[in-house]
């Protein structure tokens, strides 16, 4: 569970309320957006709404186009249904430039996907320090106050550098410990939104000002 105190913490939570304050879009980001980004979009979207966090609009997206035009994949919109989740009638896409852009915080759901995503930031000149993974929110990973690519985050300096082998592709990578698992792999659908709401409600709480 996230709790805000470690002086580290607090100074991710100063950067992060910094850039969502001129950019106030959340960006959730995993392979196709279908299954997990989409269940992210959802389930943070209502613990903002709950915590009376409305200033802040989130969406997502996808580092591949593979499944571009699609919709939610059906068993993790039966399972947000289920859960008591609003399903919004959405199409798949890719990371635009203007997404990347305008959004004050960039939450990818795996090592894998920061990796794929951080040629176009660069890019695009989009500021690193905007782009978080996931999982520093459900206190798996060190929240770092200057996003996961620069010093105190999982990808400073190289680190998780996967194994590169023909057919290997950063979009479909899992360290396991800093990834949301992906459900259409492990078919645990519950298992992979047990973890996005345990993000969403890390987010939640270091967003708001009580």
């Amino acid at each position: 569970m996230t709790h805000v105190s470690h002086p580290q913490d607090q100074s991710a939570r100063a950067t992060i309320l910094k850039n969502l304050d001129a950019l106030p879009q959340i960006l959730v980001v995993c392979t196709g957006n279908i299954c997990r980004s989409p269940m992210g979009e959802v389930v943070l979207r209502e613990r903002l709404h709950e915590a009376g966090l409305d200033e802040y609009s989130v969406a997502s997206c996808g580092v591949s186009d593979e499944e571009s035009g699609g919709p939610i994949y059906p068993p993790a919109a039966a399972m947000l249904r289920e859960n008591g989740y609003p399903v919004p009638v959405r199409r798949a896409h890719q990371a635009t430039p203007a997404e990347l852009t305008e959004s004050g915080l960039i939450l990818a759901m795996t090592v894998g996907h920061a990796r794929a995503l951080r040629p176009t930031l660069e890019r695009l000149g989009v500021p690193l320090e905007r782009v978080h993974l996931w999982r520093e929110f459900d206190g798996t990973a060190p929240i770092a106050s200057e996003g996961c690519y620069l010093p105190g985050g999982v990808l400073a300096g190289g680190q998780n550098k996967h194994k590169r082998s023909r057919g290997y592709s950063d979009y479909y990578s899992s360290e396991g410990t800093y990834d949301v698992p992906d459900p259409w792999y492990t078919r645990d659908f519950d298992a992979t939104l047990d973890v996005v709401e345990a993000g969403a409600a890390g987010i939640a709480r270091l967003l708001d000002p009580q």
